[in-house]
């Protein structure tokens, strides 16, 4: 039999069941605004009976008079209406603003939010639009529970470490992947936030295993912004601001650090060095931002569309630090008849910053740490125009980290797709989707051959770096849904394939004779140039089962099969289940009474999510170049085994379980979400000892399990909800990490300041675990620091073995707090975050008070011990000497914080003149953020993280670029 015999047999089963009485009745469905309705369902309550409207939101079915029609789109108010004498009904439905008929966009489709059995959060448009941002972590940040949200940076080219439910691995990535119109991506920073409409972010596994090897993290799925009026809408959003390092640090001036200098037995011609600059004042800067953003969107026979375009500067608040974008977005789709759409979504964005260095010490180049340990007794600029440097080191002082290097990362991205869905049979849908996206990088630097020592000593540098990355999708799927008397069923299969290719190439230069031709090829010495390419691939496919019985009983499956040219040939392919059920128990008789509970929902899901986020060709006995030999005095190129073949290497497996509660009282005035949940990560991918017989060291492995356990609270108000509005948002997380197994072993890493490395991996411990010694105090005899050993006594000289876990990085809690208030034309945002119980390394303190050579130190050591009998916890100068600035509980300290995020104050200027001038609306608004915040830590600002993306070292600061305090006006005009 063929296809279209199946196919004609299925269409008469299923009209046969749909048509079961003799009276017709027409009608059309339409929104607000009189536009169609495609796809709404219209049945006839109580019965099998039912329809969908056509292309032109018309629909017929037989029914009876007295019969009443339920009529349902996702979006809008379910409207029910009883059929009269008339049989040419028309229908309009209203856009559902209730929380519980919301629509959320979920893996490959999208539910009601009563109907979610999974956990999901919702960051929609109207918690991020009274807020002007620049990148896509800012808009998560406080706004979901169960989600961190870390800015390891202030600058303007830093982006976002974003966790979901803790971190899930210790060798491969943790972040989440992010999926913009279905589209799978990592990197974010050039998403323009304008362009956004809601943020959907799957936490568990059920509700993320659709996502199969890439949903180990989470998966935060974007979804942009498409036409919704019939009538062409015309918006313009453009702000300007200021942004500023809100916080200083105080540092010796010139007489102090000369007095230091002396008491470390350094003398030189003070004469020489006469200044008192304060290189914080030097270096921190009034930053400019500018954003203009413009775009049209509209509906109308069968055409939706939305096109925008927009620039960005921003001017860190760090001299020299610059980010700039332009972007351009068109969303289209088009129905081109009752049983095809077709669509697409394209946006290409041109990148650039100037990046400053941070996260290391003034020797090395490090702005942050300069403008504290830079010696204040010198300028910047020598007589002879090249820059100044130390008294007693050839360190040159942070402007020359800021000026006198040209350099540049400017990136071109295009990120889109292309789609059509075919309608074959009522409730029967085909989709088939093509997706790319395509980066082309470059990094241009160039350092003179005059102004610096660097620079002369290398008679100048030339470096270029590219990196072009590609990236494609197809995924095509099939969807069947079907009613049947109290019976809702949806079925989904499909089939992904996903291929990835990067190329890179390198090269740097040296030996210039001028400063006049800048780019590599001016320089006469190659000291490098390389280039590379690889190629990974992906294939899986996927299953979804959706059923709801009488809008009580809720049941999800998800299963996706996913292989990976990662993983050898025996474990290739891995397996990827799901389940969650949900229990509507408002809809119960028993509850019938109880008519301040508007809604009451019990879910509880298990799933298996994987993760391949491991280096490319991972299983493979790699060879390496680079072994080259002299043979016969000359040097003849060679290679090396790089790597141990492993063909069993597989899926590192995330399994979760999770229950949950959902809860509004007062006509949903009040929502309540209540999440808990155990995750364990097994078989890790982790870069494990091996026994030196192998002839190497180490090899990724699948070893070891972590676990995360955490609760989750979300709580939504309506307080008042009259000409006076007041609605709040509050969330609140508990996350508990835990390292089950490691086979015994022990990592370490971040190194900081020559002292060694401060966190530690072990079994039983979290991952962002300090490890140091104790801090005793100071010998008030002889002014050293002393220790406490192992056994609780005090020591001048502890041993490694000393050692000991001194502090946590991970929090107790997070949280955030959004109250927003309305009074006729007048809006006030008040959004609080904060961080509670994690602890963080002041390294920055290390190079700072350590007092062991020639760099200026902080404020605080001017109470450091200077003679026999002196009280005090700031050890005496002593050159050299690190034992009294070792890696130690000293420098741990309370990392908590409560900060007002964003504060917005927004007027809409009355429709009585904004008709005069021909608009639809004005928005004048101000916007203050980080305006104040509230810590007990130390340091430039709590929110850092030395290490970027790092799974084990996290919570260190050492001399990280801070957080800025932005003040932003701006217009936003509709036509």
């Amino acid at each position: 039999m063929r296809i279209k015999d199946y196919l004609g047999i299925l269409f008469l089963f299923i009209m046969g069941s749909s048509f079961a009485q003799n009276n017709q009745v027409t009608g059309t469905v339409t929104d607000a605004s009189g536009l169609p309705l495609p796809g709404a369902n219209v049945i006839v309550k109580n019965t099998t009976v039912g329809t969908q409207t056509d292309f032109d939101g018309n629909f017929s079915l037989n029914a009876e008079l007295g019969d009443v029609l339920v009529v349902s789109f996702l979006g809008y108010v379910t409207t029910e209406l009883t059929i009269s004498d008339s049989t040419n009904l028309e229908i309009v439905l209203q856009e559902d603003a209730q929380s519980l008929d919301q629509v959320v966009v979920i893996g490959y489709g999208s539910q009601q939010r009563r109907n979610i059995t999974g956990s999901v959060s919702v960051v929609d448009e109207e918690a991020f639009e009274d807020r002007p941002n620049t990148q896509v972590g800012a808009l998560l940040q406080g706004k979901a529970a169960g989600v961190q949200v870390v800015s390891g940076s202030g600058k303007p080219s830093a982006g976002f470490n974003i966790r979901i439910r803790g971190t899930n691995s210790i060798n491969s990535s943790s972040e989440p992947l992010y999926v913009v119109d279905g589209v799978p991506t990592t990197d974010t920073r050039s998403l323009n936030p304008s362009d956004i409409e809601t943020l959907s972010i799957l936490k568990d596994a059920s509700s993320a295993a659709i996502y199969g090897a890439q949903g180990a993290n989470g998966v935060v799925l974007i979804t942009t912004k498409q036409g919704k009026t019939g009538k062409p809408q015309l918006s313009i959003d453009s702000y300007v601001g200021v942004s500023q390092v809100w916080k200083t640090l105080p540092v010796l001036n010139g007489e102090q650090y000369r007095d230091l200098m002396t008491e470390l037995g350094r003398n030189t011609d003070w004469s020489r060095y006469t200044e008192n600059t304060d290189w914080q004042n030097v270096i921190f800067q009034d930053g400019l931002s500018t954003n203009h953003q413009a775009s049209m969107s509209g509906r109308n026979d069968g055409t939706s569309y939305y096109v925008s375009g927009g620039y960005t500067k921003q001017e860190g608040a760090v001299r020299s630090s610059e980010m700039e974008r332009y972007n351009f977005k068109v969303n289209f789709s088009q129905q081109v008849n009752d049983y095809i759409k077709v669509g697409t979504n394209i946006a290409y964005t041109h990148y650039s910053d100037v990046d400053v260095t941070d996260n290391t010490s003034v020797n090395s180049g490090g702005v942050l740490l300069g403008v504290l340990s830079t010696p204040p007794n010198i300028g910047i600029f020598n007589p002879d125009g090249t820059y100044t440097s130390n008294p007693f080191q050839d360190w040159e002082n942070p402007v020359s980290s800021t000026d006198a290097a040209v350099r540049g990362y400017t990136n071109q991205r295009l990120l889109g797709n292309v789609f059509a869905e075919i309608y074959f049979l009522d409730g029967l849908k085909f989709r088939t989707n093509l997706g790319t996206d395509y980066s082309s990088a470059n990094y241009d630097y160039f350092l003179d051959p005059f102004s610096t020592s660097y620079g002369r000593a290398m008679s100048g540098i030339g470096r270029y770096n590219t990196n072009l990355s590609n990236y494609y999708i197809i995924d095509n799927t099939i969807t069947y849904t079907k009613r049947f008397g109290k019976h809702d069923f949806e079925a989904l299969a499909g089939s992904v394939f996903q291929k990835y290719r990067w190329e890179n190439s390198n090269m740097e230069r040296r030996n210039f004779a001028s400063d006049q031709i800048t780019t590599p090829n001016a320089g006469s010495e190659i000291i490098a140039a390389s280039a590379d390419k690889a190629e990974k691939a992906n294939a899986s496919y996927i299953a979804r089962v959706n059923y709801n019985f009488d809008g009580k009983y809720l049941l999800t499956a998800n299963f996706r099969a996913d292989g990976s040219s990662n993983f050898g040939p025996q474990n290739r392919w891995g397996y990827f289940p799901s389940f969650s059920v949900g229990w509507q128990v408002s809809e119960e008789d028993f509850m019938t009474n109880m008519e301040s509970v508007s809604s009451l929902k019990l879910r509880a899901g298990w799933g298996v999510v994987g993760n391949d986020q491991i280096n490319n060709y991972a299983y493979f006995g790699r060879v390496g170049s680079g072994g080259n030999y002299p043979i016969g005095g000359v040097v003849m190129p060679g290679t090396y085994p790089a790597s141990i073949a492993n063909e069993s290497l597989k899926w590192e497996e995330s399994e979760q379980l999770n229950v949950g509660l959902d809860v509004s009282f007062l006509e949903n005035r009040i929502t309540f979400t209540a999440d808990a949940y155990v995750k364990n990560t097994r078989e890790l991918l982790l870069n494990a000892p091996l026994p030196r017989s192998t002839g190497f060291d180490n090899a990724i492995q699948n070893i070891g399990q972590l676990r995360n356990r955490g609760l989750e609270f979300q709580l939504s108000t309506i307080n008042t909800n009259n000409e006076f509005k007041w609605n709040t948002d509050f969330n609140i997380s508990f996350n508990r990490n835990e390292v089950v197994n490691i086979v015994g072993q022990e990592i370490f890493g971040g190194g900081v300041a020559g002292r060694g490395q401060v966190s530690l991996v072990r079994e039983g411990e979290p991952l962002g675990s300090f490890f140091g010694y104790v801090w005793g105090g100071v010998d008030p005899e002889t002014g050293n620091a002393f220790y406490i050993n192992q056994e609780g006594e005090s020591t001048f000289e502890p041993t490694a073995a000393d050692r000991r876990i001194i502090g946590d990085a991970n929090p107790d809690f997070i949280y955030g707090l959004t109250n927003t208030f309305s009074f006729k034309n007048f809006g006030l945002s008040v959004f609080l975050q904060g961080s509670q119980g994690n602890d963080i390394f002041n390294a920055t303190r290390i190079e700072t008070e350590g007092m062991t050579d020639s760099k200026n130190q902080s404020a605080v050591v001017l109470n450091r011990w200077r003679e026999p009998g002196d009280i005090t916890n700031i050890p005496r100068a002593s050159e050299g000497n690190t034992n009294n600035s070792r890696i130690s509980s000293r420098f741990v300290e309370d990392g908590s914080y409560l900060r007002m995020k964003a504060l917005t104050l927004s007027y809409n200027v009355p429709a009585s003149l904004t008709d005069r001038l021909s608009l639809s609306g004005v928005k004048i608004y101000a916007t203050g953020e980080n305006l104040f915040t509230i810590t007990d830590y130390s340091g430039f600002d709590p929110e850092v993280n030395a290490f970027g993306g790092s799974n084990t070292a996290v919570g260190v600061d050492f001399g990280t670029y801070p957080q800025t305090r932005n003040l932003i006006m701006g217009l936003n005009l509709t036509f």
